[in-house]
């Protein structure tokens, strides 16, 4: 991102995390959104735990928030979001979740450790990753039920998973993948490291791998979109920081970081 970009991007952060506390329990701030009072009204450190796919977004988008409040630091866990979901119902210190599903979010919101209502900020859908210049030759979900292909999907109980399980179930077309992984970032590290022919991951994973992989879409993909939801945790110590967090994610400028990067809107 250019310079210019980021300038103005960073503007528009300030004022998007400023709207956003209105909305919040504390105090909303009087000063305007770029003033050195609005930035330090804001204080604390929160831990957020996010799905895989998400990582290199809000990598970003936890950079920009610190950026626009210094006074706050955002720690961030990656992982497969039933595997977040089982960390956090066994007590890892947590004070926001995104989840890749509105499945596993349910699953906290049930057992009453969410804060509120969670909040939908993003869409995602599947895409097969193929090795640069697809030796495979893959044009079509069916071609990965061919005879002898190295296909590697997500496990059933992942988002990308349940996605995949959709699919087939929508298309008819079985596969017998060579391995299920926990997480979509795993399965990108097969087709990258040249342990598979081709793995049905997000496209925003196609588009973070750059030239290391290629994208391969696929009609049958529009059966299972995913929804990403976001909430605070009951029991978040910074509690003001982590509703601020989750608001930025809706604002114009968290919305723009999630764009660019392939997801659709919520």
């Amino acid at each position: 991102m250019n310079t210019p970009t980021r300038r103005a991007l960073g503007a528009l952060i300030a004022a998007a995390v400023t709207v956003g506390l209105a909305g919040c329990a504390s105090a909303a701030p009087t000063a305007s959104p770029t003033s050195t009072a609005t930035k330090d009204s804001l204080e604390g450190s929160i831990t957020v735990f996010a799905a895989a796919s998400l990582k290199g977004t809000f990598t970003e988008l936890a950079e920009w928030f610190e950026a626009a409040h210094p006074a706050t630091r955002v720690e961030l866990n990656f992982a497969g979001s039933a595997d977040l979901v089982t960390q956090i119902t066994e007590g890892a210190p947590a004070d926001v979740f995104a989840s890749a599903d509105e499945k596993n979010m349910a699953k906290l919101t049930d057992a009453g450790l969410i804060d509120g209502e969670p909040v939908d900020f993003a869409t995602n859908v599947l895409q097969i990753a193929v090795p640069p210049a697809d030796p495979a030759g893959i044009k079509t979900f069916a071609d990965l039920a061919a005879p002898g292909l190295k296909v590697v999907i997500c496990a059933p109980e992942v988002p990308c998973g349940a996605a995949t399980v959709k699919v087939v179930e929508v298309s008819g077309i079985a596969l017998a993948p060579v391995s299920e992984e926990s997480s979509v970032t795993d399965v990108l590290g097969k087709v990258t490291s040249g342990q598979a022919d081709a793995g049905l991951v997000y496209v925003t994973d196609v588009i973070a791998a750059g030239d290391a992989v290629e994208g391969v879409a696929f009609d049958e993909s529009a059966e299972a979109v995913n929804t990403y939801p976001i909430a605070a945790l009951a029991d978040a110590e910074a509690s003001d920081v982590a509703a601020a967090f989750v608001a930025f994610l809706t604002s114009e400028a968290g919305q723009s970081v999630l764009t660019a990067a392939g997801f659709g809107k919520p």
